[in-house]
């Protein structure tokens, strides 16, 4: 079943999301996934 996720971020922050999703050719999505994909390592 779909969720959703809703947070809250400053003007500077969206306006820096916005151009990296942009940049990228992500969907909000995948911005997220990419993101934690990234975090998820064992270099802990």
């Amino acid at each position: 079943m779909p969720k959703d996720v809703r947070l809250q971020v400053s003007e500077e922050q969206h306006e820096w999301l916005t151009e990296l999703k942009d940049e990228r050719g992500f969907t909000w999505k995948g911005l997220l996934l990419e993101g934690a994909k990234c975090l998820d390592t064992n270099d802990t």
